[in-house]
């Protein structure tokens, strides 16, 4: 008989909550840099990029099972 053993629940729980703060800070990011852009220039679309990275890593830690 195997016997499965799996993550402690205090790392589940802090992956799906960093995962959150990632998911929000990327929003933050990418909405403040769209609605600014004129004022940030010609580095608007790095700034957007990097946030919808930030939105989709932050998914994909709150999607993601521990085993």
């Amino acid at each position: 008989m195997s016997r499965k053993e799996s993550a402690p629940v205090g790392l589940t729980i802090m992956e799906k909550l960093i995962g959150l703060i990632m998911i929000a800070v990327g929003a933050i990011t990418f909405y403040v840099t769209y609605t600014n852009l004129g004022s940030v220039g010609a580095n608007s679309i790095l700034f957007l990029a990097a946030g919808l990275v930030i939105v989709v890593l932050g998914a994909v830690l709150f999607i993601a099972r521990t085993d």
